[in-house]
């Protein structure tokens, strides 16, 4: 039984899965902190009011807090653009080298074939 569940864990990445998860976890950690404590401060300062953290619409009985909104939604901005600047990267590697046998240190000489050649990379 034992050996079928390491059979199962290898046949579907589920030990891959579990990794990338942590892994992606703690990115999330560092770049949230990073927002946190570099980024909101700066933000902080540019924006008119200090305390923009807490900021409050009411409409009656009704309290929206704008402030820690704005705060998360700048965070998931940052997030979700770190994470295409990774992922676009990591996946052009992967496509020249699939394309064109290319390895990233040719890259450059790419670029200068297709420069030659009148055609933008």
């Amino acid at each position: 039984m034992i050996k079928e569940f390491l059979q199962f864990l290898k046949q579907y990445g589920i030990i891959g899965l579990a990794i990338a998860v942590v892994i992606g976890g703690k990115v999330n950690d560092f770049v949230s902190a990073t927002v946190t404590d570099i980024l909101m401060p700066i933000i902080g300062v540019v924006l008119p009011a200090g305390g923009w953290e807490h900021w409050v619409l009411s409409l009656g009985p009704l309290h929206f807090p704008l402030g820690h909104w704005l705060g998360v939604a700048i965070d998931f901005v940052i997030v979700a653009f770190f994470v295409y600047v990774v992922a676009r990267f990591l996946l052009r590697e992967r496509d020249l080298e699939a394309k064109f046998g290319v390895r990233k240190g040719d890259v450059d000489s790419l670029k200068e074939v297709t420069k030659e050649s009148g055609r933008a990379t």
